[in-house]
């Protein structure tokens, strides 16, 4: 899984400061056993509650952290990383990938095309005039 070296030092600082449980997860209850449910809830709703305007916590943005996954896979997606290297950092097979990010990937026709006219040395007015089929 990618990770931007700025975020990487704030995990790594904040696993110097707190340590990880004796299996190696990150987040734990006091006890170092499973966080419940209801903690989890509580928590990402306060975090929702700081982090976003009010409109914006009213609607289903963010409203579960799972949705933070697909919209990080998603941005990985539409930044131009190859679908084949998406799925494996997400777990997915490609065609998973392809079936859940369909809308995603179609929204990249267009760039692909441009790219495709690029490799063939064509002129930038030439890339409309690719087959689409």
């Amino acid at each position: 899984m990618p990770c931007p070296p700025p975020l990487t030092a704030m995990l790594q600082h904040h696993i110097e400061q707190y340590g990880v449980a004796e299996d190696g997860r990150l987040f734990r209850s006091m006890d170092g056993g499973d966080v419940a449910e209801s903690t989890l809830a509580r928590v990402w709703d306060k975090a929702r509650k700081a982090a976003l305007a009010p409109e914006e916590y009213r609607s289903p943005l963010a409203r579960r952290p799972y949705d933070l996954r697909h919209a990080c896979v998603s941005t990985w997606l539409a930044g131009g990383v190859l679908p084949a290297q998406v799925a494996i950092w997400a777990g997915h097979s490609v065609a998973v990938l392809h079936a859940v990010y369909a809308k995603v990937l179609a929204g990249l026709e267009e760039e692909s095309l441009g790219k495709i006219a690029r490799i063939l040395g064509l002129p930038a007015d030439d890339e409309d005039d690719l087959d689409r089929d």
